[in-house]
């Protein structure tokens, strides 16, 4: 196959060459000029083969030969071979990731609103006439305008001039959308994406994380290393800042890097739930601490964003309800357009990874299964537990399953493995007296219904588990099937529980999708000047 690409590539670089020759004898000839391609015998390769050479020759003798060779400029601008670059030379997971990233968070944060929404504000009432064109408009888009025709439909009254703004506004989102989502991908060139994002210097992501952090260069497929989370460095009642300029200088050691040589991303475990003065005060005292510790170290540009977000956003959503089950606690987190709706309301339930190991530790221990480590218990929890979707009927099953831990044996466990998961929807099981993990999920679902915020109606529905215990076998399917049972249909038809994307990590890849955008840093990170004037903190996480 090299000698091929070879022969291929002096082939095609020689019928350059030789093309000014050849050009300048016609001149002197008076044999009939011939339209023939520059292709030579690549010409008569079938088209999967030509690009199956493309993507092994790579992007840059790719783009090489596009220059030299007119007659392959379609097949080398073609989206699918520089989503094929993108994936195993700049290590992003997929095309649709990218598609997501660069059309909807390339501008930077506060996320862009819907066009409609943001000039609804701005367009005085308008008259019924309009009112009608419009619903005869949407009517015949169908689904396309739904929402559009609401915004149109609460336009009423006497302005005449607001109803025709609102109108060609109504006009030109649906046009918008009709010239820009042809097909599956939009008129993206993926080409100019990859040549722009191969000129985005990489940036340090530091995932906090509740239970341990995940830390790696965002050009990296991975996080490169994990170490304790920064709530437990240092003495518990040393000041934060002091914690956070540890914690971080660790992370920054561990790597091997200067901080002032490359932004950094940190993801934020998501605290001070409430949307009371003292919670607010409590999170801007922890950004404040986060930026100072960071710009202290002469970071030069910082990018703080909560872990809930980037879980969002590592599914390729903005709006949605977060399921992160921490180390301590499990949040339900609703967000809207990339911003957490504190004021909808976060759910929380006092039960997180580190119960549902010990219950799985005194089962064990009651079965008088001995064990050298919590760790070994954690491990078992990961490999061999798993989410009943029928609890009763499970206990009537046959779940017996070993496995070897490292340095202690084999260890088989029964019904364990589903009565650890079981407690998340049944916390009296564990003596907790709190809410189940399906009840705060629905709980969380009534509000953002009751709440009508403008936009899509249904942007609650999309539910994006997190965290490590979030992926155990069979949890997003039982969610699922309980807020189907707990919930009215005209709530519950078109919910859809997606598993952690990327596992454990899926926060640290939420961070990697903002760290490798073709603009960043841009409008994401904060500067050392811009802190010091703060007014635009207020826009970060």
């Amino acid at each position: 196959m090299p000698m091929l690409l070879r022969k291929a590539w002096d082939m095609v670089s020689w019928r350059s060459d030789s093309s000014t020759s050849a050009s300048s004898s016609s001149t002197t000839t008076s044999s009939p000029k011939v339209a023939r391609s520059d292709m030579g015998e690549l010409e008569q390769l079938p088209n999967d083969i030509l690009m199956q050479i493309l993507r092994l020759l790579g992007p840059k003798d790719t783009a090489k030969l596009s220059v030299v060779c007119k007659s392959l400029r379609s097949h080398v601008s073609d989206n699918r071979l520089w989503v094929h670059f993108l994936q195993t030379h700049q290590a992003e997971p997929s095309g649709d990731s990218v598609f997501f990233a660069e059309t909807t968070l390339s501008s930077g944060y506060p996320l862009p609103l819907e066009f409609c929404v943001v000039v609804i504000g701005a367009c005085v009432v308008g008259v019924v006439v309009i009112q009608i064109l419009c619903l005869g408009l949407a009517c015949k888009f169908d689904g396309l305008c739904c929402w559009r025709l609401k915004l149109c439909v609460l336009v009423g009254g006497a302005n005449a001039m607001g109803s025709v703004c609102m109108f060609l506004v109504f006009c030109a989102s649906v046009l918008f959308d009709g010239i820009t989502f042809v097909g599956h991908w939009p008129q993206l060139s993926f080409k100019h994406i990859y040549g722009q994002r191969a000129q985005v210097p990489g940036s340090i992501i530091i995932d906090g994380g509740s239970g341990y952090c995940k830390f790696g260069w965002s050009k990296y497929e991975c996080p490169s290393g994990r170490s304790a989370t920064f709530l437990e460095f240092g003495n518990i009642e040393s000041p934060m800042y002091t914690r956070l300029r540890h914690f971080f200088a660790t992370i920054y050691n561990r790597m091997q890097v200067k901080p002032n040589k490359q932004p950094v991303i940190v993801s934020v475990p998501i605290c001070h739930y409430d949307d009371t003065q003292s919670a607010k005060t409590s999170r801007q005292q922890l950004k404040e601490a986060i930026y100072a510790s960071l710009f202290d170290m002469n970071v030069p540009a910082v990018c703080a964003v909560n872990q809930a977000t980037l879980a969002l956003y590592a599914a390729k959503r903005t709006s949605g309800i977060v399921v992160n089950i921490g180390f301590q606690v499990t949040s339900v987190v609703p967000i809207l357009n990339g911003k957490v709706m504190r004021k909808v309301g976060v759910e929380v339930v006092g039960l997180g990874a580190l119960k549902l190991t010990g219950f799985l530790r005194e089962k064990m221990q009651l079965n008088n299964l001995s064990f050298q480590s919590l760790y070994t218990v954690r491990t078992l929890k990961e490999k061999l537990c798993y989410v009943a979707r029928d609890y009763e009927a499970e206990l009537s099953k046959d779940t017996q399953a070993s496995f070897e831990a490292a340095g202690e044996g084999w260890f088989t466990l029964s019904k364990e493995r589903f009565q650890t998961a079981e407690i998340l929807f049944q916390p009296h099981l564990a003596g907790v007296q709190a809410m189940g993990l399906h009840q705060a999920i629905g709980l969380c679902v009534k509000h953002c219904h009751s709440a009508d915020l403008p936009g899509d109606s249904d942007w609650y529905k999309t539910i994006v588990l997190s965290g490590g215990t979030a992926c155990l076998p069979g949890l997003a399917e039982r969610v699922e099937n309980e807020l189907h049972a707990l919930l009215p249909p005209y709530m519950s038809n078109g919910i859809r529980v997606i598993p952690p994307p990327y596992g454990a990590d899926t926060p640290w890849f939420g961070a990697k999708i903002i760290g490798n955008l073709s603009t960043f840093p841009g409008h994401w990170c904060v500067t050392k000047k811009q802190f010091r004037q703060k007014p635009r903190l207020s826009l970060i996480w």
